[in-house]
């Protein structure tokens, strides 16, 4: 049930490691300029005088890292890259989930992007690394070298879910090669910068050999693809009290396998206030990691493009409609794409943002 979020682009919770007195004093100075990152210091360099609030010591640097790799959503190492690479490659899994990792060697000349430098955020806390610490930032990614945009750190920028990581290579060596890519994009969320890298051609070629597409509708595409998904669609959502979570969910996912469209897409769900402290619903939204508004009868009954009013919801509640109302108010007054959808206890309705 839970759809991952998108990685920032700079790393948001941060691991500082060093084993050295060097690397100590360097670890130090970039905790006073990050003060919110956690600062791990050798037992056999210190013997806890700067222990402290989110600074730590450890006996053995493998063991630690292992206990807490993927606590952090970026780590600074200060010190060797090779320690680095033997110690974090049993721990890798993939581009998307992976932290950034950011390697220093304890004179501080060098601060190297080593993993995860686009998804992740390290090319990004690389430079901010350098900035910090007077160093030279060293990012060896191929699109950055060459001055291109990356289709994944695009898609970060855009707010765009990546449905296929496995094709993000494809399309960035597309752009490296100057190779034709076919493009739906109907949003025009990508087109912009792809016309940057493309300035002299169309955007969209009838004979492109790698593909992009950028569209909350599920389409038959071939595995290639590149596929974006915007999250550009709200939910609104009514059901009877203690209806459980998994009953809502089931039927979400119905009417959006009906509706051809991506739960990826979706950008937020809506109710009305009445259901504030409705368990299934909050649950819903905690485990798909999305927020939840709640709106008044006042603001539900002022939306006029409603489709399918309920006379007994009216009864009950005071509005003429629920679903639909919040749909279309959490979309900043979108459009409905989706109509009311109900089964027993549940009533869902989809709009998407103007």
């Amino acid at each position: 049930m839970v759809i991952e979020p998108l990685n920032k682009k700079i790393p948001d919770k941060l691991a500082i490691w060093c084993i050295t007195p060097k690397g100590k004093a360097l670890g130090i100075k970039l905790k006073n300029a990050l003060p919110d990152a956690a600062l791990f210091i050798s037992n056999s360099i210190d013997e806890g005088s700067e222990h402290g609030i989110d600074i730590f010591g450890f006996d053995t640097l493998g063991l630690e890292i292992q206990k807490t790799f993927n606590q952090y959503s970026g780590h600074m190492f200060i010190f060797s890259t090779g320690i680095a690479v033997r110690l974090i490659a049993p721990l890798l899994k993939s581009k998307i989930v992976d932290p950034a990792v950011v390697v220093i060697d304890d004179n501080g000349n060098h601060a190297i992007s080593l993993i995860s430098g686009h998804i992740g955020g390290a090319n990004a806390l690389t430079r901010k690394i350098a900035d910090i610490i007077h160093a030279r930032s060293v990012i060896t990614t191929a699109t950055d070298i060459n001055s291109l945009p990356a289709i994944d750190l695009i898609a970060i920028e855009k707010g765009l879910y990546i449905e296929t990581p496995w094709n993000i290579k494809r399309i960035n060596m597309a752009f490296l090669t100057g190779k034709p890519i076919d493009v739906y994009d109907p949003f025009d969320f990508i087109k912009k910068e792809l016309r940057e890298i493309y300035p002299s051609k169309e955007v969209t070629y009838e004979q492109g050999i790698e593909k992009i597409f950028c569209s909350p509708e599920i389409r038959p595409v071939p595995r290639e693809t590149m596929t974006l998904r915007p999250r550009i669609l709200s939910v609104g959502i009514g059901c009877n009290r203690g209806t459980r979570v998994e009953e809502i969910y089931d039927f979400l996912t119905h009417v959006f396998k009906e509706g051809n469209l991506s739960l990826h897409s979706v950008d937020r769900l809506s109710s009305i206030d009445l259901k504030e402290n409705e368990k299934g619903l909050l649950t819903l939204a905690e485990k798909m990691k999305l927020p939840l508004d709640f709106h008044t009868a006042e603001k539900l009954n002022s939306v006029d493009s409603i489709q399918t009013p309920s006379k007994m919801v009216e009864k009950h509640v005071g509005v003429k409609s629920v679903c639909e109302a919040s749909a279309i108010l959490s979309a900043g007054n979108g459009n409905l794409i989706i109509t009311k959808k109900k089964n027993k206890d549940v009533t869902i309705a989809v709009a998407i943002r103007k």
